[in-house]
């Protein structure tokens, strides 16, 4: 059965059949779901029964596998993480805008998310598309942000006194804040896309922290603006879950929200995270 690819209409997003990922993938078949979540974005893909070695092995075929440094992986398998939320939990892992693992050196290519349980309504995942995000940027912001570069960090969430530390109690999954969460990186606010070569708005309101080169007040003023103008509706695109579904999206030039919005229910779901490579300035 050939592969089918159904974009959503939407800014992003195109849903992914044809393909069995509880198999090993050909040659052909690597080349065009990789092609497929670098054009689309994001990519889901309905109905797929996987192992967690069939994760591992789909992370692979995409670029490799990664770890996901503050939180806590699987006993035996250190680069895949349990997303979790208990029916008496009360805060939910992602929910608010963001690009994952920004603050690292070489962000995710990918990232992989499969859904094992989810609840009976609710629970929702948001995508804004940053290659859009940029390119309906107006003129005079453009020329302001060309060659600009801001510092990400994973402090605010997951340093020793970050958000995480403050909620323990209130969270199922195993977080590890650390003052090495403090550590600071530098991106181009404009990155260029390794593979397509689109200019993408790379700055999030989680882990970016700050503008290189601009004083405290000037720094705010722009990167609020451009938080904002990142997720606009008009560049979204909201799934509705649906059991054994893997998503995988370009890490690169996309941010998302897990809406939590589903208290009193239990959702289980399995994360990998593909290598990147080091950002370049558009």
């Amino acid at each position: 059965m050939p592969i089918s690819i159904a974009p959503t209409g939407a800014a992003l997003g195109a849903f992914v059949t044809g393909i069995d990922l509880t198999r090993p993938l050909s040659a052909e078949d690597r080349a065009a779901l990789h092609a497929a979540a670098t054009a689309h974005k994001v990519v889901f893909l309905p109905d797929q029964p996987l192992s967690l070695d069939d994760l591992e092995r789909v992370t692979d075929d995409l670029g490799g596998r990664t770890v996901t440094p503050f939180v806590t992986p699987l006993p035996d398998r250190p680069m895949v993480v349990k997303v979790l939320k208990e029916a008496d939990a009360k805060i939910s892992f992602g929910e608010a805008w963001h690009t994952d693992l920004s603050y690292l050196p070489e962000p995710p290519a990918f990232t992989c998310l499969w859904s094992h349980e989810i609840p009976p309504k609710g629970g929702d995942t948001m995508w804004s598309n940053q290659a859009a995000a940029y390119a309906a940027l107006d003129d005079e912001t453009k020329a302001e942000i060309a060659g600009l570069y801001a510092f990400h960090s994973a402090g605010r969430p997951y340093g020793a006194r970050g958000y995480y530390a403050s909620v323990t109690d209130q969270i199922s999954m195993g977080i590890e804040p650390s003052a090495e969460a403090d550590k600071e990186f530098r991106h181009p606010i404009v990155a260029k896309h390794p593979v397509t070569g689109e200019p993408i708005l790379f700055v999030n309101q989680t882990y970016t922290i700050r503008i290189d080169g601009y004083d405290k007040d000037r720094s705010d003023r722009l990167l609020k603006r451009l938080f904002l103008h990142a997720v606009e509706e008009r560049f979204r695109y909201r799934v509705q879950w649906r059991p054994h579904m893997l998503t995988i999206w370009d890490n690169r030039s996309t941010q998302h929200f897990a809406i939590n919005d589903y208290h009193g229910h239990r959702r289980e779901m399995f994360r990998t995270s593909v290598k990147g490579t080091p950002l370049r300035a558009a």
